[in-house]
């Protein structure tokens, strides 16, 4: 199969908008120069570059299974934005994050997913609880769906809680065959009854050519912080044995996913 290499554009900030403190890694809006407002997460945050690869990451990924994604670009921040910044929290967040990081398109006027009043129907919600097991997103509960209404449309936004075992990088084998336990928080669960024929659809959409063509979009200089590896390509092939092993052996969340489904109806 012809793999088509995925585009990032790449913007500069030019204007701070709003802090977003509802988000655990300080996100804020902000303006670029292609005049398009984006929701800006921070390298300089508590969680560093490792939740911008695990946005990257995992959006690219839902965008190749066919999900609703705002755009993601790579921002950049110069090195004199922050210091007309009056709140010292965000102009020490701002110097932290000096140079490359990442921005999600603003989708003005959306409202958050509610379960009550919106509806999903079975095959969605199977896509999206396998999509969250694959990359074991915990940020999708009845408390903080991470779902967006868009012009009457399903959006999904803010992964950069997935892969939490990067942050720590041990036996990445054992990882890849662990059963996704935080699935029976998951908002969509007790919808999610076509998991088998979701998985044989996904399954053929993610081949090795894929996933190495999404990672291969993680920067360089993300990569560099807090390394445990000797080279970026080590780095990198970790984030595709762990993607690679987890397809081939997707049995294992699958029945985490219906054994935690059966004990909820």
């Amino acid at each position: 199969m012809n793999i088509t290499q995925p585009e990032i554009r790449t913007v500069n900030v030019i204007r701070y908008v709003t802090p977003l403190r509802e988000g655990g890694s300080l996100p804020a809006l902000v303006e670029a120069d292609d005049e398009f407002l984006y929701v800006l997460k921070f390298r300089g945050a508590g969680q560093g570059a490792k939740a911008l690869i695990a946005e990257l990451i995992a959006g690219e990924i839902a965008r190749t299974l066919g999900f609703k994604v705002p755009e993601i670009v790579f921002a950049q921040l110069d090195a004199s934005f922050g210091r007309t910044e009056g709140d010292e929290e965000i102009q020490d967040l701002l110097r932290a994050s000096e140079g490359l990081n990442l921005g999600l398109h603003y989708l003005s006027g959306s409202i958050t997913f509610n379960a009550l009043v919106n509806p999903v129907d079975a095959m969605l919600a199977s896509q999206i609880v396998w999509f969250d097991s694959l990359v074991m997103n915990v940020d999708r509960t009845p408390r903080n769906t991470n779902m967006l209404i868009w012009h009457k449309e399903l959006w999904l936004i803010d992964h950069g809680a997935s892969f939490y075992f990067h942050h720590a990088w041990q036996d990445v084998e054992q990882q890849a065959l662990r059963p996704f336990t935080h699935v029976k928080d998951h908002v969509l669960l007790p919808l999610a009854t076509k998991l088998e024929t979701v998985d044989t659809l996904f399954k053929s959409m993610l081949d090795a050519e894929r996933i190495r063509s999404i990672v291969s979009l993680i920067p360089d200089e993300w990569l560099i912080e807090d390394s445990p590896f000797e080279s970026l390509t080590e780095h990198r092939q970790a984030y595709r044995h762990f993607l690679e092993t987890r397809i081939s052996h997707t049995e294992v969340f699958i029945k985490e996913a219906q054994n935690a489904r059966k004990a909820l109806v």
